[in-house]
């Protein structure tokens, strides 16, 4: 007797399975929104050195704007101001020369900058002028943010195989959110990296496997692609609040809102899979009850105390250490966590290599977005049709293939090295969304979260890996392409290792795996 069996006896797959999808659904929407925030926040508009301050003199005073900015800011080769030096001293002779090319001493500026605010109303580079010498500052929000997320992944996953999905989604719903609207009221900089690296500490519990433990053999992959939809659904609809949002602060408020809707609506049921496998047999049963009244099922069967003599071997505490204890288990870790590693990079280092199509940022983003529809909708059907691992097997090597390919190919054919990026793009995102169901297979329940936790561990190293492989053109400029396709690569030949998991039930415990043939 398994646990599939009493799923079958409540319907696997009816209203009770479907508002647990729902209410993740709404959860994860934020996620996407806040791993792209920094597209929008971190935004550098156009700027120049503030000479409001340099107002005096009868001369300079009767000068026009323009005029005024002629003699005090130098102009760069592509007739634009510079955004960081301003002369040293008046260059009046320039309003007799349209040319505006001096070699005359500049100097950093000294009163802080202008900024030009029709696109963006604020933004973190204008709230705290993280512009010029401070612009690593800048950047180093998005960082630090990824650190907390990958941190978050590795606490969330114990915790939740300790105390129970339930509890630690709930907790992340209100930590994530009182943290994300926190920094939004943030008075300095180092206030607010501290609060985007617990926001991104927090928000990971978000994502978790608690939907798949509901569903059915047969609906599995239905779920998982969905779960894997809701980080497009995002991504598609933020471009869109980032266009009529142009505050920051009201930015990050405005994509941590639907956390508030899924707290007020809270409705989840703790994992059964997850109470049977630590010996809470009546929390189980309970839950399991209102499974089968919701899915109108009148009668409920006592199969659940057959499936008490299995599980009675595993009331124990399991820590992330169990991932490594048996050979089996220990290498299945080191499968899926590299996989997930390669995947990671893989992705992040294609989003972040792909130029614009001449488009807005809102376009690109959106466009970025759209790609991955198709490659998840392809996912959904080779799935069952070729399995798991050859779909991961697959794409991965596909990715490679579109990387090789850009290798090759003349740099003036930026057309077509376009079209060959999108589509590694979307390989990519039908990779990602295959090895998180795939992750969530593979490992028993008992450190289902811990192994998930993990695995996005591992992928988070990946992501802060990512920008750095795309330095590597200083040295050599293909290199960084060479590199991440050979990391996917790697990743492919590594995920044709692990076991299929088609139309198989989900392993409850450490010894399904030791076992398995």
């Amino acid at each position: 007797m398994r646990f599939e069996n009493i799923l079958s006896d409540i319907n696997g797959f009816g209203r009770f399975q479907k508002m647990v999808i729902a209410i993740s659904f709404l959860g994860r929407f934020t996620l996407p929104c806040h791993f792209m925030l920094n597209n929008f926040i971190a935004v550098v508009p156009p700027h120049h050195c503030n000479i409001s301050a340099l107002d005096a003199g009868d001369v300079f005073r009767n000068l026009t704007l323009q005029q005024q900015l002629t003699v005090h800011i130098p102009v760069q080769e592509d007739g634009s101001l510079s955004s960081c030096k301003m002369f040293a001293e008046p260059q009046y002779q320039l309003l007799l020369n349209s040319s505006n090319i001096t070699d005359a001493p500049t100097v950093p500026c000294k009163n802080g900058w202008v900024y030009d605010t029709s696109a963006f109303k604020s933004t973190l580079a204008t709230e705290w002028d993280l512009v010029c010498d401070k612009r690593r500052e800048n950047k180093a929000t998005a960082t630090i943010f990824f650190v907390g997320v990958m941190f978050g992944a590795v606490c969330f996953g114990s915790l939740s195989d300790r105390f129970g999905r339930r509890i630690m989604l709930l907790l992340s719903y209100i930590l994530g959110m009182v943290f994300a609207v926190a920094s939004a009221f943030s008075t300095s900089y180092v206030m607010f990296t501290v609060l985007r690296f617990f926001t991104g500490f927090s928000i990971t519990g978000i994502y978790n496997s608690h939907s798949v433990e509901w569903v059915d053999i047969e609906h599995r992959k239905l779920v998982g692609v969905t779960d894997s939809l809701s980080w497009t659904f995002g991504n598609t609809v933020f471009p869109a609040i980032a266009y009529f949002v142009t505050d920051w602060r009201w930015l990050i408020i405005s994509v941590t809102s639907p956390l508030i809707l899924a707290i007020i609506t809270w409705w989840m049921p703790e994992s059964a899979r997850w109470l049977i496998a630590n010996g809470k047999l009546d929390q189980a049963q309970y839950y399991l009850q209102k499974c089968a009244k919701m899915n109108q099922i009148k009668d409920v069967t006592d199969t659940l105390k057959t499936e008490v003599s299995i599980f009675q071997s595993v009331m124990m505490t399991y820590s992330y250490l169990d991932l490594v204890r048996t050979p089996r288990m220990r290498c299945l870790a080191l499968c899926t966590g590299t996989v997930w590693f390669c995947v990671a990079t893989a992705f992040y280092g294609i989003s972040f290599n792909i130029s614009g199509f001449g488009l807005s940022i809102y376009l690109t983003q959106f466009t970025y977005a759209m790609i991955e529809l198709p490659a998840k909708i392809a996912v959904y059907y080779l799935l069952d049709k070729i399995g798991r691992r050859f779909t991961e097997v697959g794409a991965l090597l596909m990715v490679g293939l579109c990387l090789g390919i850009n290798i090759v190919v003349p740099k003036g054919m930026s057309v077509v090295r376009t079209v060959v990026a999108v589509i590694g793009k979307g390989f990519s995102a039908a990779s990602f969304a295959t090895i998180v169901l795939y992750s969530s297979e593979l490992y028993p329940t008992v450190v289902r979260q811990n192994g998930m936790g993990y695995n996005s561990f591992m992928a988070r190293i990946g992501v802060a890996v990512a920008p750095l492989i795309l330095l590597l053109d200083e040295f050599w400029q293909d290199l960084p392409q060479v590199v991440l396709c050979s990391v996917a690569v790697l990743g492919g030949i590594v995920a044709r290792t692990l076991p299929e998991t088609r139309n198989k039930c989900l392993r409850e415990t450490i010894e399904d795996v030791e076992q398995q043939r």
